[in-house]
């Protein structure tokens, strides 16, 4: 277990370190732990997916080298007016974080939304191989140099993995789905790193109400409401999402455009009887969902 735990933090900070030099909210909320002498614990990393009939699709197109190295499903959620499933993975040691990946019900598309998912689908690199899933599973056993080439292939996958979509694409996606036209920009990339606001350990930070209103002082762009009402099990809000350019097809050039990428979450799981609810509430996670819509 310890080999397979400090794999899954090296992956983890390679994710990271990605993802915060993309979102700058992510920068400034540790500038404000650093300042305040608090305590940065992720509480889950999101990610998204297309579910289709095609190879490398799907939540478990995510999953499953997670699950190679213990990640065992939780539980499952379902957003019919979204069309998404999600499911919610827990860690195999308490000090890694868990994961809440969702896939977007291809099928329920219209016909041309489903011919431009297919059409990427088709061109996707290949995820990691059987073997390189049963070397993950047998960790320990594998040399160190093997073990470091391993990670470096895995973390190189959490990108998008077809390339660049046509810009009429991605606009006529978004039409029917934000989510689909979000995937089909930024494949899988990390949507949202989350930080654990019970785990801060220090008194100006340790609740929700305070952490937003130090990040809104530090010039963050805050949602507009808090999800859960205090007192309950669960508690998130979020940084609005940064705008990043990405990658399109121009006819047969390749041009950036700007396009919403990814938000920093904040999630507060109060001890309530001697434990911490460890799941998620459908009805929140719905409204974080749309944080990645364009304005």
């Amino acid at each position: 277990m310890i080999a397979q735990t400090a794999f899954l933090e090296n992956l983890f900070s390679c994710l990271w370190q990605e993802y915060r030099e993309r979102v700058e909210y992510a920068r400034s909320y540790e500038n404000i732990l650093k300042s305040c002498g608090g305590n940065f614990q992720n509480d889950h990393i999101a990610f998204r997916t297309f579910a289709a009939q095609e190879r490398w699709s799907g939540i478990a197109a995510i999953s499953r080298p997670f699950e190679a190295l213990g990640y065992r499903a939780a539980a499952t959620y379902d957003f019919p007016d979204k069309k998404l499933t999600s499911i919610h993975f827990a860690p195999p040691s308490d000090a890694l974080p868990k994961l809440f990946i969702s896939e977007l019900r291809v099928w329920e598309l219209s016909p041309r939304a489903r011919r431009i998912i297919a059409g990427a689908a088709a061109k996707a690199a290949p995820g990691l191989s059987d073997a390189e899933l049963a070397s993950l599973s047998d960790l320990p056993k594998l040399p160190a140099r093997k073990r470091e080439a391993l990670l470096r292939r895995w973390a190189a996958r959490f990108s998008r993995p077809w390339p660049a979509p046509t810009s009429a694409d991605a606009v006529a996606l978004e039409r029917e789905s934000q989510f689909a036209a979000w995937v089909l920009l930024h494949g899988h990339t990390v949507n949202h790193f989350t930080a654990a606001v019970h785990a801060h350990d220090v008194a100006s930070l340790d609740d929700i109400e305070k952490t937003v209103l130090a990040l809104k002082a530090a010039g963050v762009p805050m949602k507009h409401e808090i999800e859960g009402e205090p007192g309950s099990k669960l508690r998130q809000s979020s940084t609005q999402a940064v705008v990043i350019p990405v990658e399109m097809r121009a006819g047969s050039r390749v041009v950036k455009k700007p396009w919403t990428y990814a938000y920093f979450e904040i999630a507060e799981r109060p001890l309530i009887d001697g434990r911490r609810y460890e799941g998620f509430l459908g009805g929140q996670a719905t409204n974080l969902f749309e944080m990645t819509r364009r304005s």
